[in-house]
């Protein structure tokens, strides 16, 4: 059975997508900080309550598999590029965490470690850590390699594109270029019918549709057409992950269980989480996870 061990584990994406391949895994810890979050978890896995903080060194690990989505706020142009410098205190800087957790399993490193976050890793303020992480990694034994994948090349009609880095032990490198892209499935497929409540009315967001009243630099809302835009964590605000046209003429919000669908999740992964979860949390925990199957075809080369 594959051992793996979710750093920032969110609503277990890659164990999500480990389950969907029929391979057998036992997530030996799940530290995940937003409680929300941890009851979508155990919700849709059916498991014991395994809410930590975040720092688990110290602990008996043996995984096979790292995975860390560490938070990308202090990154991101939203989130003014704070950075992630090492003892900045940072959200970000949490990532240097994940290193301390790997050195101190000295012979029972895990075989393989995944690292996701937005391309502002690879941007010129970021980039030193982003190197240096890598440096890292190799001193520990790793060959660290890197690709910016869209969601779009696998299935999904949504733009996201994310920086995956994926660090092997013992010399070998990962071939992103043996990944295989899927055809992007209709929009239509992700849609539902959706209740009146999701329809636009707010004024400040009526001035952003096409044709409102806001300025040129105001920002706009974005028509949904052939895909969505990137999942965002929250869908009433500008700007969003973009609005669906009505038969009207009017526009209506993404639903919460929309943004689940196109970021990979099943309809019995959602119910399970909205079985203990408000609108709000599910919102965010689909924008803050990670295409599910991106990790498909990246577990179907590395298992």
């Amino acid at each position: 059975m594959l051992k793996i061990l979710e750093l920032f584990g969110g609503i277990g994406s890659p164990r999500i997508a480990l389950r969907n391949l029929g391979i057998p895994v036992k997530s030996i810890d799940y530290v995940e900080i937003d409680e929300n979050a941890v009851r979508s978890y155990n919700a849709m896995f059916a498991s014991d309550e395994k809410y930590q903080a975040q720092n688990v060194i110290g602990y008996d690990l043996k995984p096979d598999i790292l995975i860390h989505g560490s938070p990308c706020q202090d990154i991101s142009v939203a989130g003014r590029r704070l950075g992630a410098d090492e003892g900045s205190g940072t959200r970000s800087s949490l990532m240097w965490q994940t290193l301390k957790i790997i050195e101190q399993m000295g012979l029972w490193r895990p075989r393989i470690v995944i690292w996701e976050n937005v391309k502002g890793v690879l941007q010129k303020h970021m980039a030193k850590n982003y190197q240096r992480y890598c440096d890292v990694l190799e001193g520990l034994g790793y060959t660290t390699s890197h690709a910016v994948l869209d969601a779009r090349d696998f299935g999904l009609p949504q733009y996201r594109e994310r920086v995956f880095t994926i660090s092997i032990l013992g010399g070998q490198s990962f071939d992103f270029d043996r990944l295989r892209h899927t055809d992007m499935r209709p929009i239509g497929e992700y849609l539902e019918r959706a209740s009146p409540e999701y329809t636009i009315t707010v004024p400040s967001m009526l001035s952003r549709l096409p044709g409102g009243s806001a300025g040129p630099f105001a920002g706009r809302l974005k028509p949904i057409e052939d895909w969505a835009w990137t999942i965002t964590t929250r869908q009433t605000r500008c700007p969003n992950s973009g609005v669906v046209p009505l038969s009207d003429g009017r526009y209506r919000l993404l639903t919460p269980k929309e943004c689940w669908l196109l970021q990979g999740y099943s309809d019995w992964d959602y119910t399970a989480a909205a079985s203990v979860n408000g609108k709000t949390a599910l919102y965010k925990q689909a924008g803050n996870s990670i295409p599910v199957p991106i990790f498909e075809e990246i577990f179907r080369h590395l298992i």
